[in-house]
């Protein structure tokens, strides 16, 4: 599996509009034969920057997301939206077809 994690800072006037700019390339992305999960979330602390967690089957999945249409017509979209160059972290997870149960926690009756 890759594990990709991108912190994207947003221009101020448009972090807002963020999750509606990049709607049709998260639904294009998620329809992905080889993608396993691609999920936004807002950072708690900074309202202008916004966090992606995605993962791919494997290399040749990943290697097809960003040679993609959408991912083409995506990062010319999202570079007028965008106030800096995102922040990646990208690893390869062999064995690995998406998410583990944390052991450490589950919920109990009350």
């Amino acid at each position: 599996m890759i594990f990709i994690t991108v912190k994207f800072a947003v221009r101020p006037e448009l972090s807002a509009q963020w999750l509606d700019i990049v709607h049709d390339f998260t639904e294009a992305t998620r329809a992905e034969p080889g993608n396993l999960f691609y999920e936004w979330s807002r950072s708690v602390d900074d309202p202008d920057e916004y966090v992606l967690v995605e993962g791919f089957r494997d290399g040749e999945a990943g290697q097809a997301h960003v040679e993609s249409a959408h991912f083409r017509e995506a990062m010319e979209k999202l570079s007028h939206a965008v106030a800096a160059r995102p922040k990646i972290i990208s690893v390869d997870l062999p064995d690995r077809d998406g998410w583990d149960l944390m052991g450490e926690l589950a919920p109990r009756e009350s």
